[in-house]
């Protein structure tokens, strides 16, 4: 737990909250829906995170940079795997696509009736 000096959990918190910044905008730019930043925030500052104990710190070295990233490979293996097995059954039990309609609506309005944005872009 004493890997790092302040002045090291300083740089690792700026970097990632740079980072955290542009994930966001680049997510915009792909047109990629993450309302709450949850992409942002836990793979990319996660991943950065975890690989920054490679970099910096008592025991950063490229071995430890290797095990960090043979590590995010590992969790990123599994996270997509399940997923993808969990979403393939949904999909062809249940479904996991909204009509159309309901899409352009917005789910606000078909689920609870009301209108959780008011704003409207032209496309």
């Amino acid at each position: 737990a004493d890997l790092m000096s302040p002045l090291e959990a300083i740089i690792i918190g700026f970097i990632a909250g740079c980072l955290v910044v542009l994930s966001a905008v680049a997510l915009d730019r792909l047109r990629l829906d993450d309302c709450v930043g949850a992409v942002s925030v836990h793979l990319t500052c996660g991943i950065f995170g975890t690989l920054a104990v490679g970099i910096f710190g008592a025991k950063a070295s490229l071995a430890q940079f290797l095990y960090q990233l043979t590590g995010v490979a590992a969790a990123g293996v599994a996270a997509f795997g399940s997923a993808f097995l969990i979403f393939f059954i949904l999909k062809k039990v249940w479904g996991i696509r909204v009509s159309a309609e309901h899409e352009a609506s917005g789910l606000d309005s078909h689920e609870h009736g009301i209108r959780g944005y008011t704003i409207v872009f032209d496309e």
